[in-house]
């Protein structure tokens, strides 16, 4: 029997972010189930300004020139729908995380006649836009499936679009790149102490995310702590020095410290290594590889009640919830955790159980098999 051929547009390496990352592993993981996957990567999302650099720096950034795709420019999209087309797939599958994505979409659905399936990572922007009303309007005209990564995706997604097939699976674990450190070793390459507590803020710093309601509850955190340190490990999407005249002015720069910059995938693994809690003091989500990447080394996540954050923790088990958006209720949740550090134990056993019940093969099957409906329906 014919593999199922499907086109995939998206950000891939060497782009930088998670869903290039996310995308990658899902190409793997469909072409281990046998699937024929034909890779349309974005040659660019934004221009180069607005996001720092866009590539991860690596000897590989010159691939991209080989695809004609850019986000920001329309007149490639006219030149991608000859492509996919050539590429002749069953299916055409695209990651959705912005607003911007709709005119694209809507575009391929019309130009190559292919039935479209939606990698629903976000519905809304986490910036939003005022024509973001009739960004969702052309998505819901422009495909035939979608697949969301968490409850609260779905919900809004079956508002939007009743009559679309929709398919609910999970943001699976992503394991460590390469061999991951010893606690002792991270710390000494980081100079941290061996014995104190080490909170983890990991990945793109933009305001949704919440430091500045981190560094605001950092006071009271050192009150009951006064050794904990906290990384802050990231590309800064905003004012940097913004935030550093917030440590100063909190009085909390000996117990903070900054690591600027995209962090990438064998660099990320001593930051883990060397935590002991990863925060994510989101003012909005929907899911976040984050907290994926804590659970695969192990770590247990400090997270608001934002989205589908809590749809990703056990309370008390894999990690902890605040009880609100506000730097009080996350000092309160790095309290219970600091309360907690002494029985490990049954904490590593419910994170290993949910990573069995996360799996990127698992996954790939239940998306296979959505993807086989979607492609032979009438």
């Amino acid at each position: 029997m014919k593999a199922l051929r499907i086109a995939f547009i998206s950000p891939f390496f060497p782009l930088k972010g998670g869903i290039a990352r996310f995308s990658g592993q899902v190409t793997h993981s469909l072409l281990a189930k046998g699937y024929d996957v034909v890779p349309v990567p974005f040659r660019a999302l934004y221009p180069d300004f607005l996001t720092k650099g866009a590539t991860d720096g690596s000897p590989d950034s010159a691939s991209r020139s080989k695809s004609p795709l850019v986000l920001f420019n329309p007149f490639s999209w006219l030149a991608t729908a000859p492509l996919v087309r050539s590429i002749q797939p069953d299916l055409l599958l695209v990651a959705y995380w912005s607003g911007l994505l709709a005119p694209l979409l809507y575009l391929m659905r019309r130009m190559t006649g292919i039935r479209v399936v939606v990698l629903l990572h976000n519905l809304s922007s986490h910036d939003s836009f005022f024509f973001e009303p009739l960004m969702r309007r052309l998505l819901a005209a422009s495909v035939d499936g979608v697949i969301t990564l968490s409850g609260e995706v779905s919900k809004e997604a079956r508002t939007l679009m009743p009559r679309i097939p929709l398919l609910e699976l999970f943001h699976p674990i992503y394991e460590p790149e390469g061999e991951l450190p010893s606690l002792s070793d991270a710390r000494r390459e980081l100079a941290l102490d061996d014995h104190a507590p080490v909170l983890l803020f990991f990945g793109y710093v933009r305001r949704y995310k919440g430091l500045d309601l981190l560094l605001r509850a950092m006071p009271a955190i050192l009150q009951q702590e006064p050794n904990l340190q906290l990384l802050v490990a990231g590309q800064f999407l905003e004012d940097e020095a913004g935030y550093r005249r917030q440590i100063e002015e909190l009085g909390i720069a000996a117990s903070v410290r900054l690591y600027p910059g995209y962090v990438p995938g064998g660099r990320s693994a001593l930051f883990f290594a060397a935590a002991d809690a990863v925060v994510l003091p989101y003012r909005t989500a929907t899911q976040s590889g984050v907290v994926q990447l804590a659970y695969g080394h192990g770590l247990p996540v400090i997270v608001t009640p934002a989205g589908a954050l809590a749809e990703m923790v056990q309370h008390g088990e894999t990690g902890w919830l605040a009880r609100d958006v506000s730097s009080e209720g996350f000092a309160a949740a790095v309290g219970e955790f600091l309360e907690s550090r002494k029985s490990p134990e049954a904490r590593r056993l419910a994170i290993e159980a949910f990573c069995r019940n996360s799996s990127w093969e698992l996954f790939a099957s239940r998306a296979g098999s959505f993807l086989e409906r979607v492609a032979s329906a009438e």
